[in-house]
């Protein structure tokens, strides 16, 4: 996909990465209105909450956020999450290139989790984290972390 391994979003790739930078979130989108070119939109520090509110409904967008949770009190994960956004108002061709264009996001963003998402609720914070523990290995707090 044109545009993913940019120097911008290589960037703001390695910042979310980062245990030194307090970005915790990018947003990946089209260029430009019916571009086949992905840039760099937007990166924040708020976290998924702010990465939620960054979405647009008449857009496919890719979200990478950084997400740390402990699983008890001398222990904290930190865990990566790629969110594949359809908007309600995306146009039908739009969505049909997602399919593809998601698995190649997917490789250059090295993520524990995919979460697809149509609507502001499928980013529950706590639900993701959820998900994420699962995928994380042993957990000897019981989930309770």
């Amino acid at each position: 996909m044109s545009g993913l391994r940019s120097p911008e979003i290589q960037a703001a790739y390695d910042a979310v990465r980062s245990d030194d930078d307090e970005t915790n979130w990018l947003l990946i989108s089209d260029s430009a209105p019916g571009s086949k070119q992905l840039a760099l939109s937007k990166t924040g520090t708020g976290g998924l909450p702010e990465l939620a509110d960054a979405l647009d409904d008449r857009e496919v967008q890719y979200g990478y956020v950084r997400v740390e949770y402990a699983n008890d009190a001398e222990s904290k994960r930190i865990k990566f999450a790629l969110v594949v956004w359809i908007g309600k108002d995306t146009k039908v061709m739009r969505k049909a290139r997602v399919s593809i264009e998601s698995g190649e996001v997917g490789a250059v963003l090295s993520h524990h989790r995919k979460v697809n998402a149509a609507d502001p609720r499928d980013l529950d914070e706590a639900g993701i984290i959820a998900e994420l523990r699962k995928a994380g290995g042993a957990d000897y707090n019981g989930g309770r972390g």
